[in-house]
């Protein structure tokens, strides 16, 4: 190791929106101060000169991550050279964690003992799934006494599917968990999520992957068909986006924790733009705010999550008074005006002020319709076209 730190090596691609074509580069990460540097593999040239980064970290570099750079986003494909191979594949371990229906409206302090703890969320998703669908996620399960109880419960709410990256991810968050009975928990490991949040030992908050090869599968049940127990209601409804610094930043957890105090997150799903996604889907700020460009790029540089938000009594529009709880644009006005709102907690600047919330009570539908119904192609989809 030199006074540089370590340099590691990952093979990353770029989609050419305007022509439609696949790029490929090494893309080289320095830990000493956090500068990357570029290079083009199909004209075997240097791209991008070492330049220091500050924003990327390597705990976000792992296989599947979106990395935007410049305005380009780039997918990671591969491990670069055996050292980055050998020295982080161990490191970056998956594992499908699960929170269960009775859990729901803890999944805010759930999410942030995930960050606290370590963990990368590299997928998450909200879903309502039927009893067929609960039956063949359990079907290990299936003739044991509890199969039924568990199926039923797994189907009577929607519960919220994530993977997990980390070191021994599938160790250490089953042991966050803590034992399978709620009862033993609160004896044996009174911190666990199950001794916090459990009921029983069906009713017990979360769940998690038992080994590699299970939680390939689990994974693969859940965020291969990502139409799998679509339950977003795109109706009478809110959008609001938690944005990509707010994530890094890990807020997160206690962002949606003051969300649930007052509303239900009725659909929920992490997601990353292109630059063509986020300037779609804030075409109305086109030449209305000063800001429009810089909102477009930060939108687009990196992953979010994007929640549809329902009032918890009556079939009412909630637009308005979830903007009420995401305080005004500016998060300097906020702490002065409205110090206990999202933006005055959790914003920085117009900019990076947490969240996005859907300005007119007419348009919650359309913004949510734009999320749910996939209108956009996502940032890891590779169109099929000449490679480079």
């Amino acid at each position: 190791m030199s006074s540089d730190g370590v340099r590691y090596c990952f093979i990353v691609k770029w989609l050419d929106p305007q022509t439609c074509l696949v790029w490929r580069y090494q893309l080289f990460y320095y830990t000493g101060d956090n500068s990357i540097e570029m290079y083009e593999i199909k004209n075997q040239r240097i791209f991008l000169k070492r330049v220091s980064h500050p924003e990327v970290h390597l705990e976000h570099l792992y296989l599947g991550a979106s990395v935007t750079l410049y305005s380009r986003q780039l997918v990671i494909e591969d491990y670069g050279d055996e050292f980055t191979r050998k020295h982080l594949q161990n490191l970056q371990e998956t594992t499908l964690a699960l929170i269960k229906p009775d859990a729901i409206q803890q999944m805010g302090q759930i999410i942030n003992s995930v960050h606290c703890n370590g963990f990368v969320i590299k997928q998450l998703r909200m879903c309502q799934l039927t009893t067929q669908d609960a039956q063949t996620f359990y079907k290990a399960h299936s003739g044991k006494p509890f199969y039924g109880a568990l199926t039923t419960f797994m189907s009577s709410g929607p519960c919220v599917a994530m993977e997990l990256v980390a070191e021994d991810a599938i160790k250490r968050w089953r042991l966050l968990l803590g034992p399978t009975c709620t009862e033993k928990a609160k004896v044996i490991a009174p911190s666990s999520l199950r001794a916090q949040f459990g009921t029983d030992g069906t009713k017990n908050a979360c769940h998690g992957s038992d080994s590699t090869e299970t939680a390939k599968l689990e994974l693969a049940f859940f965020f291969v068909d990502r139409t799998l127990g679509s339950c977003a209601r795109m109706r009478n409804c809110t959008l609001c986006i938690i944005k990509p610094h707010a994530l890094l930043e890990g807020s997160m957890g206690a962002i949606l924790d003051l969300i649930l105090q007052n509303f239900d997150i009725t659909a929920m799903e992490l997601l990353t733009f292109s630059r063509t996604n986020a300037t779609d889907f804030y075409e109305i700020y086109k030449g209305v705010c000063s800001d429009y460009h810089a909102m477009v790029h930060e939108l687009a540089s990196g992953p979010f999550l994007a929640c549809e938000v329902c009032n918890k009594k009556g079939d009412t529009n909630p637009v308005e008074v979830v903007r009420e709880l995401c305080g005004p644009i500016d998060p300097q006005v906020c702490k002065m005006l409205r110090p206990d709102t999202i933006r005055a907690q959790f914003g920085t600047n117009k900019v990076k002020n947490a969240i996005h919330c859907t300005d007119l009570p007419e348009d919650g539908v359309l913004e949510s319709q734009f999320i749910f119904k996939q209108r956009f192609k996502p940032a890891q989809e590779v169109i099929k076209c000449k490679k480079f």
